[in-house]
Order: C-alpha cells, then structure tokens, then sequence
C-alpha cells in the first residue's frame, strides 16, 4: 500500500509548486475587502441605525470607531501572529471569527451590544490583512507573479471604497440596516473554503516574544482618546471622566513609548524607524489622509440624509463622484510614481483632498449651486485620494530597510486608521458642538481641508523626490 501512495503524492506535488490558481488569488482577496469594505459600508446607514437604536451622535461615532479603534491597535500584533502561527492559520481564524460576529451585530438589540460586537469585528479584520498578504507571498514565488497578485490584492482598497456607500445605501433601504452586517457572512464562508481548500501551509518563523506592554498600552491610548473626543461635547470637556479620560491616553501612550524603547528591535514598533524622514511623513501623511477620509464620509452621511433628505441609497449614490476615481486612478498612480517618486503624486493627492473639502464647506444648502459644488468637490476629493493613498504606500516602503518592510507596511496601516478614528471623533465634535447641521457640516469641512493642507506640507517637505533620490 504505501509503494502505491507515495508515486500519488509525488506526482500530486508539482501541481503544489507551479502557480497558485487565481481561485486563491480571489479568495484571499475577497477576506481582504470584506475588511475594508466593512469600513464603508457602515457609513451611509448611520440615520438608520440611530432610528433602530435610538443613538445619539456620540452612539453613532462609536459604531463607526468601535471597529477602528482595535482594527488599528492590532494590526501589528496581527502580523506577529502570522509570523508566529503561519499566515494561513490566521486568516482562517480571522475568517471564521468575521463571519460570526458580522451575523451576531446583525442581531445587536442594544446600542452597547453592537458597539461591542464592533470592537471584537475590529480585532478579527486586523488578523485579516497581514495574514493575507503573507499567504500571498508565500503562494507566490516568482517575483513577478507576486508583484501582480499583491497590486491586485492591493487594489481592493479602491474597490471596496467605491463599493461601500452605494451597496450599503441599497441594502439598507431595500432590507434595512442589519443587512449591511449579514452581507459579511458569505463572503467570509466563500473566502475560507477557498483558502482552506487551495491556500499552502504558510511557514512558522521563530520570534520573539509578543510586545504585550507595548500592545496593551497603545489599545488603552485610542481607546481612551476616542472617549474623551466623542464624550466630551455631551459631558463637558471639564468634567472628570473627560478630563480622565485624556490624562489616561497621556499615561497609555507614554508607557507605549517606554515599552518600544526598552524593547528595540524587538518591539512592536522599534523606535529607530522615525530616524527616517520619509517613514515619519509617511506615517503622519497617512494618518492626515484617513482623517480627511473617514471624517468626510461620517460628516457628509448625516448631512445628506438628515439636511438634504437623501435616502440611504441616494447618499450612497451621492458619493460616487469620490469613490470612483479611487477604484480606477490607483493604478495611473502607480505609474507616475515609478517615474517621478511618491512626493509630487502624495502632495497633489493632499492639494486636490483639501480643495475638495474646502470647496464644499460653503454650500450647505440645497441649492443647484450647492449640489455643484458637491459635487464637484468629491470628485477632486475622490482623485486627491486615488494620487496619495498608493504613493504614500511607495514613500514608506523606500524609507525603511527590507527587514523591517513588513513591520513598515503594518505601522502605516495602523497610522492610516487612527487617523480614520480621529477623524470620526474630532470632526463629529465640531458637529456636536454647532448650532445647526448646516453650519457643523460648514466648520466639519472647513477643520478636514485645514488639515489635508497640513498633510500636504509634511509630504512636500519629507517624502523622497524621484525614485533614486
């Protein structure tokens, strides 16, 4: 019997060898953009879920932070334990951790539940994204069949942004908010079969113990930030749980950089990283860029439904003029950055971002005049983001030694959505504290474009120029 086996699995193994099907390539990507797509989608059926719910502004930032605050903590921990346990064991657990709680937040009948099933979803996702890519580079190893299936894998990000509002606008409207989480579930149960069947085993690398100091700390610093920006309009931002609340982000975040200190290389984020120039504008770029992204899309959601009276559908439809360039644009991006460096394509990207907001914040009226000026400013917001997404991805990874790229890409990831988080936070605060929807929506864009100019002038001054600068 086993003079018969073993001619089977010698000649089962070449098929293993030769080149991943583009099966796999899909499945690994369909976990990826459920992710992402989960960031969006949320986003149009916020009235909807404040009627169900009887949420607040501040209830309806913790549906959308929820998620963030531990998507963003974790993600280096999450590529820890990719490395540790192999990627392809990780994404099953993330796949299989996402499907369920997305079911479970559709049965949320509370406000605190759902805020809590969002907080587990945030920690299932960040296990999604590093072991993604780690079983994609594992199944690939001619390096130009892996450069294709990592842009590809890449240019989700796009997609699942064009896709977000309208799909959760129509699933809204036609089913009712709770669909936007059921919509998770069989594309969580198609993307595990699919690996479980077609992934390799990825290998196990030898590393060093978890940073769980550094990892607790930098959960208790968002967390507790998150608190105090969301809490503080309705409590009073003298009051002692907000007061407390800020002064515990201090404490948390001075321990974080104690613990990374001590730790050196082994950290969860060495500190030797920020001698770049070009990683620290990256990082703070990156964070700029999803805070202009995020609070955008929270602002305007409300806006369009509550002032404009867009349904959820409408307001979804109202944003392709943002989203789409995103999903179509990257890939000229990308380009342009091979012959010019990502700083000119990042700070256009930042220019175009804050004219577009700032565009807006004028026309909060309904107007044939207003709606062209939204119009119009989407539009340059939505090409602003396509130019300086993918090159601020480029600027990192030219900034730190191949090592530490990995580390590099989750660290960006992490900045990236910490900003998405503040951005909720501050710009929901401006709203809260406005007298009317229109003038908080005014004052929201006018403090987002302000801020992307920022992002422009710390791109311009710190990304690289030409790619052998």
């Amino acid at each position: 019997m086993s003079t018969q086996a073993e001619p089977r699995r010698a000649a089962a193994a070449p098929a293993r060898t030769g080149k991943p099907s583009r099966v796999l390539l899909a499945g690994l990507s369909l976990g990826y953009f459920m992710v992402l797509l989960d960031m969006t989608i949320v986003s149009v059926a916020l009235p909807a879920i404040s009627s169900g719910l009887d949420a607040g502004l501040s209830g309806l930032q913790w549906v959308t932070n929820g998620y963030t605050v531990t998507f963003a903590a974790l993600l280096l921990t999450a590529g820890w334990l990719s490395d540790r346990f192999g990627g392809r064991r990780v994404f099953l657990w993330g796949l299989a951790a996402f499907g369920v709680l997305s079911g479970v937040c559709a049965a949320a009948d509370t406000l605190g539940a759902l805020v809590a099933l969002r907080l587990a979803l945030g920690a299932a996702g960040a296990l999604l994204l590093p072991a993604s890519l780690a079983v994609i580079t594992h199944a690939y190893r001619d390096p130009a069949d892996r450069a294709r299936a990592v842009g590809n894998w890449a240019a989700l990000t796009g997609l699942a942004l064009a896709a977000g509002p309208p799909v959760g606008g129509a699933l809204t409207d036609t089913v009712g908010w709770r669909a936007i989480f059921l919509v998770n579930v069989p594309l969580a149960l198609v993307s595990f079969v699919i690996t479980l069947r077609l992934a390799p085993q990825t290998p196990v690398k030898q590393r060093g113990g978890l940073d769980g100091t550094g990892q607790a700390a930098a959960v208790v610093a968002l967390g507790a930030l998150s608190y105090a920006l969301i809490e503080g309009p309705a409590k009073g931002w003298g009051t002692g749980a907000v007061v407390g609340a800020f002064a515990l982000a201090a404490v948390a975040a001075a321990v974080f950089l104690g613990a990374e200190s001590r730790a050196g290389d082994a950290a969860m984020l060495p500190l030797r990283m920020f001698r770049s120039r070009g990683f620290t504008a990256a990082l703070v770029s990156g964070l700029l860029a999803n805070f202009g992204l995020s609070g955008l899309l929270f602002v305007l959601s409300l806006f369009f439904q509550e002032s404009r009276g867009y349904s959820s559908f409408g307001a979804g439809l109202a944003f392709l003029p943002l989203t789409l360039p995103t999903a179509v644009n990257p890939v000229y991006t990308g380009r342009l950055v091979g012959r010019v460096g990502p700083r000119r394509p990042a700070t256009a990207g930042f220019v175009l971002m804050a004219a577009g907001a700032l565009l807006q914040a004028p026309f909060t009226g309904d107007s044939a005049l207003a709606l062209t000026a939204t119009v119009a400013g989407l539009l340059a917001f939505g090409f602003g983001v396509s130019f300086a997404l993918p090159a601020l991805v480029a600027g990192m990874a030219g900034s730190v030694p191949p090592e530490l790229a990995g580390i590099g890409a989750g660290a960006l990831n992490s900045a990236r959505q910490t900003g998405a988080l503040l951005g909720v936070a501050v710009l929901g605060a401006v709203l809260d504290l406005s007298p009317t929807d229109a003038d908080g929506t005014k004052w929201a864009l006018v403090v987002g474009g302000l801020t992307l100019l920022l992002g422009a002038l710390i791109t311009g001054a710190g990304l690289r120029g030409r790619p052998a600068d």
